[in-house]
């Protein structure tokens, strides 16, 4: 229910994106290794790519490091850039959710 209530909090902010890219990148360090390549590029292709659907706010030397590893994707490949973005929700996101009337109302039904 949290991550739900957090996710709709995201989208009222149009940040939805950050949580959806911090998921997809646990979703990539269970991936088989032979699957790396396709999932590395999909993530890429949804959150990094400067056209990207659900670009996420990556600093330009994060972006080219990815960039360049994007070829021949490790398990690792997108941690630094996971790192940052959870950094980004945990500093400016999640406190201004605390204090929304959405966690207020999710705390209430609980």
């Amino acid at each position: 229910m949290g991550q739900q209530v957090f996710r709709w909090f995201l989208r009222t902010e149009f940040s939805e994106e950050n949580l959806e890219f911090w998921l997809a990148c646990e979703d990539y360090r269970t991936t088989p290794g032979t699957q790396l390549g396709i999932k590395a590029l999909s993530i890429y292709s949804q959150f990094i790519n400067s056209e990207a659907p659900q670009e996420v706010n990556l600093d330009s030397e994060t972006k080219e490091a990815l960039t360049s590893m994007i070829e021949e994707p490790t398990a690792d490949t997108f941690d630094k850039a996971q790192q940052r973005i959870y950094s980004l929700m945990a500093k400016d996101s999640f406190p201004r959710f605390l204090r929304s009337s959405y966690c207020q109302e999710a705390l209430k039904a609980l």
